[in-house]
């Protein structure tokens, strides 16, 4: 099965010009059976599916919740979690990867560098932390390896990178816009229809197919001379969204920031129970 593991959609990305349902529609007739959601420091997407659209419509198709996480000091770092836990902290910006790796893997999730090797302070092979600490590589899960946003030789480059350290490669489109949409995708089993599963697929570290083409305008070609002053602007942005929820970062660290759901169906009994509330 061909799901997109790189998607932002008009309900949960600022950027995001493509509603949830027509980047199914569009996914479906491009002969893919499901999505992983990912929008910016956000479930909106997700919730949109979920609230409205799951168990009436598209049931051929499998949606999945991630998010792309805005970290203080490396970067977008995709974050998928199990089904049953709300992480609630994902939906506020600017945790610093060794505190965020923990946090998600003491709750059963995953995560890994987006657009790895992509724009200076949006991609963790060009920010603080791993000039800091390259070593926090090995912590990872898996590492995005074709991003169709991205020129080829950034995406090679991922590739090698995975590969030295022993990492599954993964490739999502990165689409904000209808045209992008289908560009990347990543093979998984037909059977995984849950985040949990999805997840033990990923950390038995079994070989991925991955791959795609490569938008019609990168990253890099739509910042144009403009790069320097783009790239700096979105630090800047970064940085004020990082203090702006400061005060509530550290009240959900203090009194609680996970939610155990009950799933249907669920049965695995093997996982704990993180719950705090």
């Amino acid at each position: 099965m061909k799901i997109d593991m790189h998607c932002h959609t008009k309900e949960g990305s600022l950027d995001g010009k493509v509603p949830i349902e027509e980047y199914i529609k569009s996914l479906k007739r491009q002969g893919f059976g499901g999505m992983l959601v990912t929008d910016h420091d956000s479930y909106g997407g997700y919730r949109q599916w979920k609230n409205h659209i799951k168990g009436r419509r598209h049931e051929d198709f499998k949606v999945f919740k991630g998010v792309e996480y805005d970290t203080v000091d490396a970067g977008h770092i995709i974050v998928i979690m199990p089904e049953s836990i709300k992480l609630r902290l994902l939906e506020l910006r600017g945790i610093p990867v060794q505190m965020l790796i923990p946090i998600v893997h003491n709750y059963g999730g995953i995560l890994g560098p987006a657009h790895p090797c992509g724009e200076k302070f949006m991609s963790f092979m060009n920010a603080k932390a791993y000039k800091r600490n390259p070593d926090i590589l090995k912590e990872f899960d898996f590492m995005e390896v074709f991003n169709a946003c991205e020129p080829l030789e950034v995406n090679e480059k991922a590739r090698r990178i995975a590969a030295e350290y022993n990492l599954p490669g993964t490739g999502g489109s990165d689409a904000h816009k209808l045209d992008c949409i289908g560009l990347a995708y990543t093979e998984v089993p037909d059977d995984i229809c849950r985040e949990s599963q999805l997840i033990d697929f990923i950390k038995s570290r079994k070989p991925i197919t991955c791959g795609g083409s490569i938008y019609t305008n990168t990253t890099k070609e739509k910042m144009g001379k403009a790069k320097t002053v783009i790239t700096h602007s979105f630090w800047i942005y970064n940085k004020i969204g990082g203090w702006s929820k400061a005060f509530k970062r550290s009240s959900k660290l203090k009194n609680g920031y996970v939610e155990r759901v009950d799933v249907p169906g669920n049965n695995d009994k093997s996982r704990p129970n993180h719950s705090t509330t």
